[in-house]
């Protein structure tokens, strides 16, 4: 799988840019703010049918402009595509020049693993940003997954709408019956999920990380859940209900889960130093990628926004060298001199991109 062009109108700071991409290793570098990470950004909206960064998609919008469109080129083994996105006062998603109704229709069309500073946080941050990293991974290989997980969302909010209209309106807790069971058949499917994926990474994790740390560490990842089963989420849900109603939302559920990383049977969290983490996150990002070969059969696009400031160059290396027969997007802000690879070199400087040469 390989994106081969890029054609981005008024999205960021491009007002007209067409890139050709190599389906090897293709590195641009520039100073920052000079549009790097937005060439990596239109290409996961491609993927995902959002930013991994803006919270708004106007924000992608070239000020002074009303609209946007990011257009991507790509092939897989079997077929060649095309996705072209329109950004204005809504957003229109066309594959192949049909216009997709769902965004479930989207998923799984380009196949990408993204590394970006930030993802530090997946690790180091809150539950919510480990259950990001496994929506965006399930989603683009299972499209039912996200479905599934959204109807579960809209009923949390139907839900926590009519917990506090039995706080402040003394309507009748029966009726919390009716969503609960709609909570409980949603949780079911996205628990299986999840559960299956966790097991496959911790099945790619351990000989990833042994290799990474030369065999000095021990990664091990346990699931946390209160949805187990349906009986289990069932007398939570009645066991609690007081509480939820006192708060105004649903303290338990699926949207809680969680993920805990031990290394050497210590928890990363809480004893795992920086180069630890470091580490950790670039074992779970290498494990991604071999799940998604795994469930296609070919590997997806590897982005690599600024991970050249997050790793040592033992931890560059390492990784570097197991890119074979991958697209890796790399920005950075120095050349990167490789030998013995396939690289497409292009210079940004504000919102151009200028290819500088192709080195074997």
């Amino acid at each position: 799988m390989w994106i081969n062009k890029i054609i981005l109108n008024n999205f960021r700071n491009y007002q007209k840019e067409i890139i050709e991409l190599d389906k090897n290793l293709n590195i641009f570098y520039g100073e920052n703010a000079q549009g790097k990470t937005n060439i990596i950004e239109a290409i996961f909206l491609c993927s995902m049918g959002k930013s991994f960064r803006a919270k708004k998609d106007t924000e992608m919008i070239q000020l002074e402009k009303e609209s946007a469109t990011i257009e991507v080129f790509y092939e897989k083994s079997d077929r060649c595509g095309k996705i072209k996105i329109d950004i204005g006062n809504k957003k229109n998603i066309y594959f192949n020049g049909i216009k997709l109704k769902k965004l479930s229709e989207l998923l799984g069309s380009i196949n990408v693993v993204i590394f970006t500073p930030d993802d530090i946080h997946i690790l180091k941050g809150g539950p919510q940003n480990r259950r990001r990293f496994l929506d965006i991974m399930i989603s683009q290989l299972k499209p039912n997954y996200m479905y599934n997980l959204n109807l579960y969302l809209k009923t949390i909010e139907e839900r926590n709408h009519y917990l506090r209209q039995i706080r402040e309106e003394n309507k009748s807790e029966e009726l919390l019956e009716i969503w609960d069971e709609k909570l409980i058949e949603y949780a079911e499917k996205i628990y299986s999920y999840r559960k299956e994926f966790i097991e496959k990474i911790q099945e790619k994790i351990i000989k990833i990380h042994n290799q990474v740390t030369d065999n000095k560490e021990e990664i091990k990842i346990v699931y946390q859940t209160d949805c187990e089963n349906k009986e289990k989420y069932k007398r939570i849900l009645k066991e609690r209900r007081k509480l939820d109603i006192i708060k105004g939302y649903t303290t338990k559920g699926i949207h809680r889960d969680d993920f805990t990383i031990y290394i050497n049977d210590k928890e990363l969290g809480i004893y795992g130093s920086q180069g630890q983490h470091r580490t950790a996150i670039l074992s779970l990002k290498m494990a991604e990628l071999e799940i998604i070969y795994d469930e296609i059969g070919e590997y997806p696009i590897l982005l690599l926004d600024d991970f050249m400031s997050e790793l040592d160059e033992k931890r560059r290396k390492h990784l570097l060298e197991k890119i074979e027969n991958i697209q890796v997007i790399i920005t950075c802000t120095d050349k990167i001199e490789l030998e013995n690879k396939n690289i497409l070199i292009y210079n940004v400087r504000d919102g151009k991109v200028i290819k500088e040469n192709q080195e074997f």
